[in-house]
């Protein structure tokens, strides 16, 4: 599916090095196993205007945080990533970019009791925006992926629920939480964002007309009461063809943030 992998906008330099946003932004990433794609590029072009903190749960190599950045001059952030083998690259891709100075990483779980989180690093109410792609669990797929990837990409179904309990503990009153992931897990998903934020906005997005949402993508505030609005589903690709639809060929080109 085109969010996962999409040659014309992810070229491969090397065997661990990736050119995103039209190579705007060029990304070391593990040769093997679960590998940033399109799924990064759009939560990081999700992320609102205007200056602020950031936190990314689950940072991989950082590369949403990267295109977050890129949009946004007056944006910080930091990275949050419990894999200690990823986190050489993690700070080596916010040097070569030139984001070490607004930015930094850090080892910690997620998944991690409260007090463990906030020693790590992860402070309580002190990011105006949290964003995260975090790991798929489907009770219905019965498998998971291979060893290489299922650190990355599952999880049990009650940690996703932890996920946005962190969100919500780091997030500053007034905060941005933006999420991003599968459509098949959305009703956990809706059921942990509608305990602890209001304004949940939720954008499916669609390979081509006409076809099932694959993703989705999820924004609330922290403090606010407003109600849930459903948008239109957006579609990356027309009926016929493999090019991107303008609104996603700006974003992947790294000329344009998603409007939402």
């Amino acid at each position: 599916m085109s969010l996962d992998h999409a040659e014309d906008f992810v070229k491969r330099l090397e065997p661990t090095e990736d050119a995103f946003l039209g190579g705007r932004l060029a990304v070391l990433q593990p040769a093997k196993g679960f590998r940033a794609g399109l799924d990064s590029v759009l939560l990081g072009a999700a992320v609102g205007a205007g200056k602020g903190r950031l936190l990314d749960l689950g940072a991989g190599v950082g590369t949403a945080s990267l295109v977050a950045m890129h949009h946004n001059s007056s944006l910080s952030a930091l990275l949050a990533e419990r894999d200690e083998a990823i986190l050489p690259l993690t700070h080596k891709n916010l040097a070569r970019n030139g984001f070490s100075t607004r930015a930094e990483a850090i080892c910690v779980d997620v998944c991690a009791r409260g007090r463990d989180r906030q020693a790590a690093g992860l402070e309580p109410d002190a990011f105006s925006r949290v964003i995260a792609n975090p790991p798929f669990f489907d009770e219905a797929a019965g498998t998971r992926a291979g060893a290489a990837r299922a650190d990355a990409r599952h999880m049990a179904a009650e940690a996703l629920d932890l996920w946005v309990r962190a969100a919500a503990t780091c997030a500053a009153a007034g905060g941005e939480i933006v999420f991003i992931y599968p459509a098949a897990g959305l009703v956990p998903l809706i059921s942990a964002f509608d305990q602890r934020f209001g304004a949940i906005c939720l954008l499916p997005l669609s390979p081509r007309p006409e076809a099932d949402a694959t993703r989705i993508l999820v924004r609330a505030r922290k403090g606010s009461r407003a109600p849930l609005r459903m948008l239109t589903p957006r579609y990356l690709h027309a009926r016929e063809g493999r090019a991107f639809m303008p609104e996603f060929e700006a974003i992947f080109r790294g000329e344009a943030r998603l409007d939402w």
